[in-house]
């Protein structure tokens, strides 16, 4: 059976990105990001991915191609605070979804190394006190 098939099949990865365009739509560090004032055509894209990513029909890639999912965000300045915002509202989306432990577990390893290999800013160095 795959993540897609345990989670619930599309329903569930429809849901889970509302949640999470939902709470990205409020966000002061994520929505400046999104240049659409609509975030309804994001949110298309990450559930057909998603969906495929878990296994099911592959939909995102009849439709746009292989993810190649770093190029596609490099226009978009990403950093370890923009990564940490992302992370947190898909944490919470998953989190708020009736999920077995090991679906949640894959799902939030997944998204934690992804998010972290979007990363193509360098961090603001701290600081230095004098």
């Amino acid at each position: 059976m795959t993540i897609f098939e345990a989670a619930g099949g599309a329903e569930t990865f429809k849901t889970l990105v509302e949640r999470f365009y939902a709470r990205v739509a409020t966000d002061p560090v994520l929505r400046p990001i999104y240049p659409e004032e609509d975030l309804s055509s994001a949110t298309e894209r990450l559930t057909l991915f998603l969906i495929q990513y878990w296994g099911g029909p592959t939909t995102y890639s009849a439709q746009r191609g292989h993810p190649r999912l770093r190029l596609r965000h490099q226009p978009f300045a990403i950093g370890q605070a923009e990564r940490d915002a992302w992370l947190k509202h898909m944490t919470v989306a998953v989190n708020s979804l009736d999920l077995s432990p090991e679906v949640r577990k894959a799902m939030l390893d997944y998204f934690e190394t992804t998010s972290t290999a979007m990363i193509n800013r360098p961090s603001r160095p701290e600081p230095s006190l004098p």
